[in-house]
């Protein structure tokens, strides 16, 4: 898996809709509202073999009401193997 942690700027009044439409239309992910710079954090986990330029060029650009996105590649260094998910 790859775990990519995108920041997004939404245009005025837009942040419900863009959030729910990448929950329905683009991939499963967990998104926040943030304060700052940007309206919304989604992290989404992709396969293996997604290309993360890919996926973010062509599903994420295209969601209606994106203004501006920032996208990070976390990896996972320090969670040894078959821990189980803090809730």
């Amino acid at each position: 898996m790859k775990t990519l942690i995108v920041q997004i700027k939404c245009q005025l009044g837009e942040a419900y809709n863009v959030a729910a439409y990448i929950i329905d239309n683009v991939a499963p992910c967990q998104i926040f509202s943030i304060s700052g710079t940007y309206d919304l954090m989604a992290i989404i986990n992709l396969e293996q073999d997604i290309d993360p330029g890919v996926f973010i060029n062509a599903k994420l650009h295209k969601v209606p009401g994106i203004a501006e996105t920032n996208t990070m590649i976390a990896f996972n260094a320090f969670t040894p193997a078959g821990a189980a998910p803090v809730s």
